[in-house]
């Protein structure tokens, strides 16, 4: 018979318990839920692809100028003539009457000869930064004047209230159009300042539309957190009001204010481009919105010309909603998504 090897050192198994004494149990690692919440979006195959193309729209939007000079393209004025057709008013090179143009991939607009590659990323730019600092304004103000409101109770969440009703009945779209052509008529002698009046003028248009869900989705988290054990003994304790609400409350928000985030900066998104489209969008700068304005009388001969800024916001769009959607899901401990 042959002798089986003896274990190595390295090999020597797990001391048993002897006898008689207890099993010690072994530890087990707690998760918060954040990290649940991430463990089950890195599962999520919907949220992975959605979260690359925003990333991929980020990027595109950050390094626009860089992506310019790799394909050639920029968005400095030149002769129309140079690239029109002045009997057509099409480019002389590239769609809709010619093939593939490598010196300009999108084309050309019609009637000046802008490039089109290079106004669909700069337009990725003021779009995505116009939308992201509308949706982080437009969140400070909505979770300040939630917490407040939520935590006082009484005549001030009434007040707050009453306020918040009265931007909700306010057409958004019709006070935009009343903004727009006062600006107009105030800085349009100086282009230099009108374009960035223009720029910042609809970062605050949405920004101030864009508060009253977040208030109203605050609050009623606050209403329901104010009578919780830790805050009344935060209350029993001394500590002052503004660290309760910030250091206390405000952590325990972390979940719905992400959610409303990420389903209202489509939302921005959509909206700027919009008012762009009516003509109340930023001057001076590339815009999808202006493209689509541009691209809407040339449809029926140049319809790539539409159908690019439409594309680009139509992914980013849905992208960003089914993001939302999937941290949504993942932050929600009932789901079993």
């Amino acid at each position: 018979m042959t002798q089986e090897p003896l274990p190595s050192a390295s090999e020597t198994p797990p001391e048993s318990p002897a006898a008689g004494e207890p099993e010690v149990p072994q530890e087990i690692a707690g998760r918060s839920p954040l990290r649940i919440a991430f463990d089950r979006l890195r599962k999520d195959p919907v949220a992975i692809v959605c979260f690359g193309i925003v990333v991929l729209f980020g990027l595109i939007a950050i390094f626009a100028g860089t992506l310019s000079d790799l394909f050639g393209v920029s968005t400095d004025t030149v002769r129309a003539s140079d690239r029109i057709d002045l009997a057509t008013g099409f480019g002389l090179k590239g769609p809709p009457y010619h093939g593939f143009d490598p010196e300009h991939p999108f084309g050309v607009a019609p009637g000046s000869g802008d490039d089109l590659l290079a106004n669909w990323l700069y337009g990725a730019r003021t779009s995505l930064l116009i939308a992201t600092l509308a949706v982080v304004f437009s969140t400070v103000v909505g979770v300040v004047l939630g917490l407040i409101a939520g935590y006082m109770g009484g005549m001030v969440d009434r007040v707050i209230q009453f306020i918040t009703d009265i931007f909700l009945t306010i057409p958004f779209l019709l006070a935009a159009l009343a903004v727009a052509p006062i600006l107009a008529e105030r800085f349009a002698g100086n282009p230099a300042v009108f374009e960035q009046v223009t720029f910042y003028s609809v970062i605050g248009i949405l920004s101030v539309f864009g508060w009253m869900q977040m208030a109203r989705i605050i609050r009623g988290e606050v209403l329901s957190l104010r009578e919780r054990e830790f805050v009344q003994a935060a209350k029993v304790m001394g500590v002052p009001t503004h660290r309760i609400l910030f250091k206390e409350i405000l952590p325990n928000l972390v979940a719905p204010i992400v959610v409303a985030v990420s389903l209202g900066l489509p939302a921005l998104v959509a909206a700027e481009a919009g008012l762009a489209f009516l003509g109340i969008g930023v001057y001076g700068r590339p815009s999808w919105g202006q493209t689509i304005n541009s691209a809407v009388q040339y449809f029926d001969t140049y319809a790539l010309y539409l159908w690019e800024p439409v594309i680009g916001i139509m992914l980013l769009v849905v992208a960003l909603n089914l993001l939302g959607d999937a941290i949504r899901d993942a932050l929600d401990p009932k789901t079993r998504r």
